[in-house]
């Protein structure tokens, strides 16, 4: 029995409603195909549930703590309340913060941007950018790339115990990774740098949408992370954790909404009292859809329950990984091993072919939408494809014709709106191309591999 016959017998949810679930695009040697969506961990689509809370709401949008009428009160009550479900959804403690921001970026380079002067910040380069490039202004210390969870856990409390001088201190870590959607051991991160006075921010951008995230469970300082990925794409991020470094630092933002109290001095200049709550951080009108969209995703996910969303993910995992393994030329890439737990992300690269030159075919080919490039985890995908660091390598494709090798590769990655037909139809793709090859000619336009119109069919 197949895994995905099998599926009925393990009496698995059905996939969650999304928007474009049932879009067609067209093939390049003609007819069209339902779209597979399967670079999720890019930006997932939206819920079906979460756009029909959005559009109810709409004809109600106001200001937000700024009018006295019905529209803006009860535009400030659903931007509040929203907060509080951010909060229920993470685990965060009492005196905990919810901040609002644009994306997981921003919420980490909020919180670069508020961590005391003489912190110093350790960050594994196997990191997102996002987390990897904020701390500009901090000491930074880049850990290598660990083999192991336990080697990371290792490497962490080696590099916090030789710290001098003894000071505040930051570790920045991801709770699922973009490229190999292995999972880290973020509770154990998180002893260990409190064993050793230090703080600990979770990047959970690739975590949130497909496991369960408990800020006190996991005993971290922070969490970050972004609507777009979690079935929320309308431009709104959230950072939650301790409100210490927060209520202590200056504006991210200065303006409106930030501020308290703003009086003339006698001198000329302005003295200014600053909110000591999330306001603080939030100058300007807020994203009020965007932030109502997170907490309707938070909902949704809670009520679907996350041991179900889990269950199926990981039988679409197997599929997936089951048959990539049945491809000889397909090199999974990894860095805890097979074994590792992970989500549904996965990069690969296959003997012979140009990553962008592969996922071009599939799209035009197939309709699968995948991604290819370094995934913004540079350093990461060198130390994977054990390639020379300073090798050149770009976020997307990168100039070379297809046929010509570079340093790059394929990441598929799906969640809860994912049918088993789009994995499938996968599958069966990436056997094909690697046995008979690909129809079409491409060429390199602009940076990205296209297929050829005026070529004829191979």
């Amino acid at each position: 029995m197949s895994v995905f016959a099998a599926a009925a017998d393990q009496s698995l949810c059905a996939p969650l409603p999304v928007l474009g679930k049932d879009v067609t695009v067209p093939l390049v040697m003609g007819g069209d195909v339902t779209y597979a969506a399967l670079d999720y961990a890019a930006s997932a689509p939206a819920l079906q549930r979460v756009w029909d809370d959005v559009a109810a709401y709409a004809p109600y949008y106001g200001s937000v703590h700024r009018g006295a009428g019905y529209l803006s009160q009860l535009s400030t009550d659903l931007f509040e309340n929203s907060r509080s479900t951010v909060a229920e959804f993470l685990g965060c403690r009492a005196d905990d913060q919810v901040i609002f921001t644009r994306s997981t970026t921003d919420s980490l380079n909020l919180l670069a941007a508020v961590v005391p002067a003489d912190c110093e910040v350790f960050v594994y380069e196997t990191e997102h950018h996002a987390s990897l490039l904020p701390w500009r202004d901090a000491r930074v210390t880049y850990l290598n790339a660990p083999r192991t969870p336990a080697q990371a856990v290792e490497t962490l409390e080696q590099a916090l115990a030789d710290r001098e001088p003894y000071g505040p201190a930051l570790v920045c870590v991801t709770g699922a990774s973009n490229v190999t959607g292995e999972l880290w051991p973020v509770k154990e991160l998180a002893a260990a740098a409190h064993a050793h006075g230090a703080r600990i921010v979770l990047d959970a951008a690739q975590l949130a949408p497909h496991h369960p995230v408990d800020i006190a469970d996991l005993d971290v300082d922070w969490v970050a992370f972004s609507g777009h990925k979690l079935y929320a794409p309308f431009g709104s991020g959230v950072l939650a954790g301790r409100a210490d470094w927060l209520r202590d630092a200056e504006p991210y933002l200065a303006g409106g909404g930030a501020s308290r109290r703003v009086a003339r001095r006698t001198d000329g200049g302005v003295d200014v009292e600053w909110h000591s709550t999330a306001a603080r951080h939030e100058a300007g009108s807020p994203n009020v859809i965007g932030v109502y969209s997170i907490a309707s995703a938070c909902k949704a996910l809670t009520e679907a329950g996350f041991d179900n969303l889990v269950a199926r993910e990981q039988h679409l995992v197997a599929a997936v990984r089951a048959g990539l393994a049945d491809v000889p030329e397909v090199k999974v890439l990894s860095l805890f091993g097979d074994d590792a737990p992970r989500v549904g992300v996965i990069s690969f690269v296959v003997e012979g072919w140009n990553s962008s030159h592969f996922a071009a075919a599939l799209s035009a080919e197939y309709g699968i939408g995948v991604r290819d490039g370094l995934f913004c985890a540079h350093p990461l995908i060198r130390t994977l494809l054990s390639s020379d660091p300073q090798e050149v390598g770009e976020c997307g494709a990168p100039e070379a014709e297809p046929g010509e090798l570079s340093l790059n590769a394929i990441r598929v990655s799906f969640g809860a709106g994912t049918p088993d037909e789009h994995i499938e139809r996968f599958v069966r793709a990436v056997g094909e191309l690697v046995s008979k090859g690909a129809q079409w000619k491409y060429r390199t336009e602009g940076g990205r591999c296209v297929p050829d119109r005026g070529a004829a069919q191979l």
